[in-house]
């Protein structure tokens, strides 16, 4: 399984706590984008892992 997605969900948490301390909605947002790409990467690696399962 990949670090992608968890970098991607900590980086996201990371520009949405910054956007929330400076009240720049648009990073806030961007922050939060970012962790949801990072949620949708993990589990396309639980699902290849699955299927790798599977054929093995």
């Amino acid at each position: 399984m990949g670090t992608d997605g968890k970098m991607d969900k900590f980086g996201g948490k990371v520009k949405e706590t910054a956007g929330e301390m400076t009240g720049n909605e648009e990073m806030e947002a961007e922050g939060r984008k970012d962790q949801a790409k990072g949620e949708v990467k993990e589990s396309v690696d639980k699902v290849g892992d699955k299927i790798k399962d599977v054929v093995d």
